[in-house]
């Protein structure tokens, strides 16, 4: 009889006896005290003076609050795609290591000065700079910046010194959690911006990429390094898969004729020949990049400008794609990289000298 009353009661339309006896009623029954918590709650909705706009933000947050308690499948656009597969196969990787692993010394090297540059670090100082680097796509998108607010204009190098330099303890697997919320970050924030969003320019100090391209160069370092820290721990890692692996050969590849032009403003690279106009494109090096992920790209060598072209070609060099890439991480050089050559040699030696000098720390 008097659960009969609740909706009565909520409505504030009962007798002042009805009122007594639902409420007497209430102190003693918790089902009939739940349910008329919930009605009440719901009247206050029918108030003319309540607004009933939905939170602008609301969206955003019970998204975030989904994510948080079960990741979804979210459509993520194709070209970010390789940096989700390799964050998530060095997370695997992560999860697998002990404590102790998380000290394992690292040699990291690449190519600086016409020569191979070393730096000690350990896996978890490894992924402290992957987490700095990463930093640099997150402040481009406005999310926060591993090395905080108002943080000046860095390339990667100062970037991972300086926050290295910031701990206050040697680096440890503490720093796995941010690495990864990261990651996730990343990839949420360029699945639900839209198509716009990947062409943003993410700068790297001395240079720019588009987005697109910058989170492919974070997906090959993220390889890169994984590998590192995988032989560093004695575990199996493999390439990425042959599309994404063709991915990051592409941009090195699109990459190259820039690289050869800043290396001959250097005087560290032969003089153009060719006559660059509309009707006339210059030389071309044809790259043949063998295994998985590979296929053929033609280098333009007079102008950073002009398209490679087949019929312009005055030299070819034949690679594995797996040895491609080390190449252009600085892992071996240009003497080391076991390359079919021919043709032009001082073309073939400036294409190879030039992939090396993409590397950096």
């Amino acid at each position: 009889m008097l659960k009969s009353l609740l909706g009565a009661w909520a409505l504030s339309a009962c007798s002042g006896a009805e009122t007594r006896a639902v409420e007497d009623h209430l102190t003693g029954c918790a089902p009939c005290a739940d349910e008329a918590l919930r009605l009440r709650d719901a009247v206050t909705l029918l108030h003319e003076d309540r607004d009933l706009d939905l939170d602008p933000l609301l969206r955003s947050r019970v998204l975030e609050n989904c994510l948080g308690r079960r990741p979804a499948r979210i459509p993520v656009p194709a070209w970010a795609v390789p940096y989700d597969a390799e964050t998530a196969r060095l997370d695997a990787l992560l999860r697998d290591i002990g404590e102790a692993e998380w000290h394992a010394p690292v040699r990291l090297k690449w190519y600086e000065d016409e020569r191979t540059v070393r730096r000690k670090s350990t896996v978890a100082g490894v992924i402290g700079h992957l987490l700095a680097v990463d930093g640099l796509v997150s402040g481009a998108l406005g999310l926060e910046d591993p090395l905080g607010p108002d943080v000046p204009e860095l390339n990667p190098t100062e970037r991972t010194e300086a926050f290295w330099e910031a701990l206050d303890r040697p680096p440890n697997r503490t720093l796995r959690a941010p690495w990864r919320e990261q990651s996730h970050a990343l990839v949420r924030t360029v699945s639900f911006a839209g198509r716009g969003i990947a062409n943003l320019t993410v700068t790297y100090g001395d240079f720019a990429l588009p987005l697109k391209d910058a989170l492919l160069e974070r997906a090959f370092e993220c390889w890169l390094h994984a590998d590192d820290i995988a032989n560093a721990v004695a575990y199996p890692y493999a390439p990425p898969s042959g599309p994404h692996l063709h991915g990051m050969i592409d941009l090195a590849a699109r990459l190259l004729p820039a690289a050869v032009a800043h290396r001959r403003r250097a005087g560290l690279a032969g003089p153009p020949r060719g006559l660059v106009t509309a009707g006339a494109p210059g030389r071309s090096l044809h790259l043949e990049v063998e295994g998985a992920g590979g296929g053929h790209w033609y280098i333009a060598l007079d102008s950073p400008a002009a398209l490679g072209s087949p019929d312009h070609s005055v030299a070819q060099v034949a690679m594995d794609g797996v040895e491609f890439c080390q190449l252009v991480a600085g892992h071996i050089t240009p003497e080391e990289a076991a390359a079919g050559q021919d043709g032009d040699r001082e073309a073939i030696r400036d294409v190879l000298a030039a992939a090396a000098s993409l590397s950096r720390l």
